[in-house]
């Protein structure tokens, strides 16, 4: 498999812990267990249901997500003293940072990390992802793909939002009893779960509730990497790099054996992950690999017209090599401790040990930060630029590698597989018949096979009549 494979069950892994996590809480029931038996379920659906069998669960899991998580900001926003309250705390506690243009790319969150690390991030996730181009190509017109990517849009920046302020309620209802120093937790993410328990946890339902939409996410990342990876291992490298020819019957039964390996290895990960970071930083460090190479191949095709197959090669693995440094670089050095990520300062007042009935009055020692001048500066990169990172060293290293090799001749360019941006590089001839292919398949019908541009067994490309009409023409040097 290819670079996402590296990272691909590692992420549903850590939304497991952390799901994990809160239902030990409640339970006491051991946590690789809980993981394990969830984990066991998402295989079942995904092996016996398929595309459909994700599409539908996941929807049913987004609303469980959307809702618990409404529930519980409702009722604590209420316990806490509304709005006014969070916003005055919050305030005193310097958590509002709006403008912090910092230009070092070693602190977590500036507004340039946050502006164009999450931007291209974001943008390479929704373009060019498995997860969401199988999604696009499953639904019959581009419009209601255009209608889904919307919906999406909208839906994820509410879910943040959300987020932001649960984050923000938490630190809120805990301002002047910081858990985490104080010892009745041992990591940041298990702040969360402690809230929920302590704030409406004497509701009866409320947090079962909320375990089901913490599950459902875990559950929707699963399933969703589960089958998209499963197709990409039977149509890149089963069809395409081995050129084996299945029948419907042999397919449909590799897929689901590639689904129940892949749940065996997600599982195996969730081993892995417990002993690494915090889950935001891991998980997106790790998903940005795959966003920033992929991106950046699907970008040198679409921008760069004389870029060739070589130079996709070769700026794939320099993307993936630079975008790997960094992130499991950056996590080695943080599981070190030799990067330590700084923390704003946070309060214990006394009485919060009579508060919680602790008798250990000792608080957690005021955490002493290495010197980082001797690490290794790619490793101290914030994990909002992996993406960006790849993307760039996948570009630069194509076209680097394109000219050396000889890059592609534009006159044996299709002008439907280049983006209209960059068609004024194009020959005129060539330029004329820009949106002929997807004209002639409306008209006709054709199958998306009859379109695409082929790679004989002699290495040279099979493109449609049209374009090769336009091969035929001399190259007016004016254009």
């Amino acid at each position: 498999m290819d670079e996402r494979s590296s990272c691909i069950n590692c992420i549903p892994s850590s939304i497991f812990d952390f799901a994990s996590q809160f239902f030990i809480r409640v339970t006491a029931i051991d946590i690789h267990l809980i993981g394990t038996v969830v984990a066991v379920v998402c295989v079942f659906y995904t092996f016996l249901g398929g595309l459909k069998a994700v599409v539908w669960t996941d929807s049913w899991q987004v609303i469980a997500m959307f809702i618990s998580v409404v529930v519980v900001i409702i009722l604590g926003t209420i316990q806490v003293g509304g709005p006014s309250t969070i916003i005055d705390l919050t305030s005193k506690g310097n958590r509002f940072e709006f403008f912090n243009f910092n230009p070092s790319m070693y602190e977590r969150y500036t507004v340039f990390s946050v502006i164009i690390g999450g931007f291209t991030y974001w943008t390479c996730f929704n373009s060019v992802n498995q997860t969401m181009v199988q999604r696009y190509l499953s639904l019959p017109t581009v419009k209601q793909s255009k209608l889904s990517v919307l919906l999406f849009t909208i839906g994820v920046s509410g879910f943040v939002w959300m987020c932001c302020y649960a984050g923000v309620l938490v630190f809120a209802t805990y301002f002047y009893c910081d858990p985490l120093s104080m010892g009745r937790i041992k990591a940041d993410d298990q702040i969360l779960p402690l809230f929920v328990m302590e704030t409406v946890g004497h509701l009866k339902g409320v947090p079962g509730l909320f375990i089901a939409g913490v599950f459902g996410a875990a559950l929707s990342s699963l399933s969703v990497v589960l089958n998209s990876t499963a197709q990409v291992v039977l149509e890149d490298f089963i069809k395409g790099c081995m050129r084996m020819t299945l029948s419907e019957r042999t397919a449909t039964l590799f897929v689901k054996g590639v689904v129940l390996v892949l749940g065996v290895v997600a599982v195996a990960f969730m081993y892995v992950v417990e002993h690494m970071g915090g889950v935001l930083a891991m998980a997106s460090s790790l998903s940005a690999i795959a966003a920033g190479t992929t991106c950046g191949v699907f970008t040198l095709g679409m921008l760069f017209p004389w870029a060739n197959s070589k130079g996709a090669v070769a700026g794939a693995i320099a993307g993936s090599i630079m975008s790997g440094l960094v992130s499991y670089g950056g996590q080695y050095v943080s599981a070190a401790k030799m990067v330590v990520a700084h923390r704003l300062p946070v309060e214990v007042n006394a009485s919060c040990f009579d508060k919680y009935g602790i008798r250990n009055t000792t608080v957690m020692p005021e955490i002493q930060y290495p010197d980082e001048s001797g690490v290794f500066p790619l490793f101290r990169l914030s994990f909002l630029w992996i993406t960006p990172v790849g993307v760039v060293s996948v570009l630069i290293v194509g076209i680097i590698v394109s000219f050396l090799t000889g890059a592609s001749d534009l006159n044996t360019t299709d002008p439907d597989v280049i983006s209209p941006v960059v068609h004024w590089l194009l020959p005129q001839e060539c330029r004329k018949l820009a949106g002929s292919t997807v004209k002639k398949a409306r008209n006709q019908e054709l199958t998306e096979s009859d379109l695409m541009v082929q790679v004989q067994s002699d290495g040279s490309l099979l493109v449609p009549m049209e374009i090769r009409s336009c091969l035929a023409q001399p190259r007016n040097r004016d254009n």
